[in-house]
């Protein structure tokens, strides 16, 4: 399955701008895993090369025989729609899936800002509804539900056993950022409980939370549910229902977008779709 990657190498073969040139205008970025690690600031000067680079992957699409479906989807999907995506291809022979996974939020900036996705798969319908409103997107449908969970170390070392336990100041707590679908979803957790959380960090996206949980870098964080469901590096704590919101995935195309795209969601929504995503730790609509 290719990935951002393959279209910055088209673009430098287009274009003669290589990745050390990038770099020296402070453009650099890990392509492999586009996990949204981007603050504002950054993006603003990360925008220009990233669309340029996603529309040169299109460019050499056109070149070949082969189509290709850019799909914008929310961190916490990452290991279902890598999944999806490869059953997708296995389906759809001469149709490549490319995936650019970040935050919810630094998804819709790289959207609005005119980066050229087929589809978005968000993990907010707040997020999904201003880029709605932007005007180019069809009707979002709701495919997959999610609901936060406590992740902790294998062996649980702090021995961490409810949300009350975000108020110990001894302990080294993260969450997502605010504005971040899951950091939002934290602070209502949060709230719910009546508990005071003592955050010692606030990352920009889940993979990066669930990565230092995994590394023992944090006693405990807040994430979703799918994060840790077939995790083994990671073990899980459940939260009550009565503090512990839903939260719904929506997915939408773009105006201009391919038969291809519009089959891909259809696939998301699927039988196959479905079953990858129940794998996962989803949950149904």
């Amino acid at each position: 399955m290719k990935n951002i990657e393959t279209a910055l190498v088209c673009f430098s073969e287009q274009n003669r701008l290589s990745r050390h040139e990038a770099t020296d205008r402070g453009a650099s970025v890990e392509f492999q895993h586009m996990t949204g690690r981007l603050n504002s600031a950054r993006w603003a000067l990360l925008a220009p090369v990233i669309v340029a680079a996603l529309s040169a992957l299109a460019a050499c699409a056109g070149q070949s025989d082969e189509r290709t479906v850019s799909v914008f989807a929310a961190a916490s999907l990452t290991n279902a729609f890598t999944d999806i995506a490869a059953a997708f291809e296995a389906e759809n022979p001469g149709t490549a899936v490319v995936l650019n996974l970040g935050s919810s939020s630094s998804l819709r900036e790289q959207i609005l800002s005119g980066a050229p996705a087929n589809v978005f798969a968000s993990a907010s319908d707040q997020i999904m509804a201003s880029v709605i409103k932007a005007g180019n997107a069809a009707t979002p449908r709701t495919f997959a539900t999610n609901r936060l969970a406590i992740a902790v170390p294998v062996g649980n070392p702090a021995a961490i056993t409810g949300i009350e336990d975000f108020a110990r100041p001894e302990l080294l707590l993260g969450v997502c950022a605010i504005g971040v679908p899951c950091g939002d979803l934290a602070r209502r957790v949060f709230e719910l409980a009546a508990v005071t959380a003592a955050i010692d960090t606030n990352e920009n996206d889940v993979q990066a939370l669930v990565t230092r949980i995994e590394a023992d870098e944090l006693d405990a964080g807040l994430v979703y549910q799918s994060d840790v469901a077939t995790n083994p590096r990671v073990e899980r704590i459940d939260l009550p229902d009565a503090i512990n919101p839903m939260t719904v995935y929506p997915i939408t195309t773009f105006d201009g977008s391919s038969v291809e795209a519009d089959a891909f969601v259809s696939f998301v929504i699927g039988p196959i779709g479905r079953r990858l995503l129940s794998e996962h730790g989803f949950g149904s609509p």
